[in-house]
């Protein structure tokens, strides 16, 4: 039986169909049927060549939702027809000092879904159990994708500002707009910073409940007691320190960014910290999947099928939409 993947062959280059068997679960894997897969933006920097996989043809994609199909041998965390979702963290050595501290998103020797290992841009997909999840009830296959990169980061991003009232959002895309439902739901106030003359984003992000919409040149009414980078620029930096107050944080959540600029020090001076977000673990992921049961966040997702992933990229490298990019899958 064969099944069909979009498939990178070098940077830089179009993803173009590919045909291939349906692959095999090893030990402890399982086979997935992708049913709908999320596009981030770590996709794009893979595919424009910012991001150099280990290999090439690649398949991206790490937000998978989908259905076991199969077992591979001692695989018994899920049962065949189980709905299952697939994240970015695929693999981890587990004896690094960062996986025995239990910081395995730090891990030395990583598998990243979609960018080492083939990932869910296809119609079937092999992980290791061990590092999927258990997809909450409440969420189709289209509102659920987005959970697991954009909700996942963001919620690491989130937990690194804890106690911030008054929370900025750098880049009102995928991750942002699940962050800000996350912080209004806590009580929080929330200030998005869009492209600048973004009128539909800014729209957007009053829409989901924000204090404040502008573009990322300007000034917040109020000092920030925390702000979070989704945007891969780094002059954000510079003015997230100047938006923020005394002892404040700034969160980079991306796996990308472009060099950040030369800044004065009392940009920085009065405690403030700069800090990133590297990857995930396992346990973020089944914390957050069940804070996502308990709660309702909204993806609102953008669908195109799976032949269709050039354009997604597109739109989204051009800021064609609000929301979130998910392929869907026959």
């Amino acid at each position: 039986m064969d099944s069909l993947a979009m498939a990178l062959a070098a940077p830089g280059s179009r993803l173009a169909p590919l045909t291939r068997a349906v692959p095999d679960p090893g030990p402890g894997q399982i086979l997935i049927a992708v049913t709908a897969c999320g596009v981030c933006r770590t996709d794009l920097h893979i595919v424009d060549g910012e991001l150099a996989p280990p290999r090439f043809p690649i398949v991206p994609g790490h937000e998978v939702i989908g259905v076991v199909a199969a077992t591979g041998p001692g695989a018994r965390l899920f049962r065949r027809g189980e709905r299952v979702g697939v994240p970015w963290l695929g693999g981890s050595c587990g004896h690094c000092r960062h996986c025995a501290g239990e910081h395995e998103n730090l891990c030395d020797a990583p598998v990243f879904t979609g960018f080492s290992r083939d990932g869910g841009f296809a119609e079937h997909v092999v992980a290791d159990e061990r590092y999927c999840l258990p997809v909450p009830g409440g969420y189709d296959d289209l509102h659920a994708a987005p959970l697991l990169c954009a909700g996942l980061i963001g919620y690491r991003a989130y937990a690194m500002a804890p106690g911030a009232m008054r929370l900025g959002l750098y880049g009102f895309g995928a991750a942002a707009h699940l962050v800000a439902q996350l912080a209004r739901q806590g009580g929080r106030e929330v200030f998005a910073f869009t492209r600048p003359g973004d009128a539909r984003s800014q729209a957007f992000a009053r829409e989901l409940g924000c204090a404040w919409a502008g573009g990322s040149d300007e000034r917040p009414p109020v000092e920030l007691d925390a702000a979070i980078l989704f945007a891969p620029v780094g002059s954000l930096v510079p003015a997230a320190l100047a938006a923020t107050r005394k002892g404040g944080t700034v969160v980079c959540a991306g796996i990308h960014m472009s060099d950040i600029p030369a800044f004065p020090y009392r940009l920085l001076w009065g405690e403030r910290t700069v800090r990133s977000v590297a990857n995930l673990t396992r346990a973020d992921g089944q914390a957050f999947m069940a804070l996502a049961g308990s709660i309702r966040l909204d993806a609102r997702p953008v669908a195109y099928p799976l032949l269709r992933a050039n354009d997604a990229l597109d739109d989204l490298r051009r800021g064609a939409f609000d929301g979130a990019a998910v392929l869907t899958v026959a």
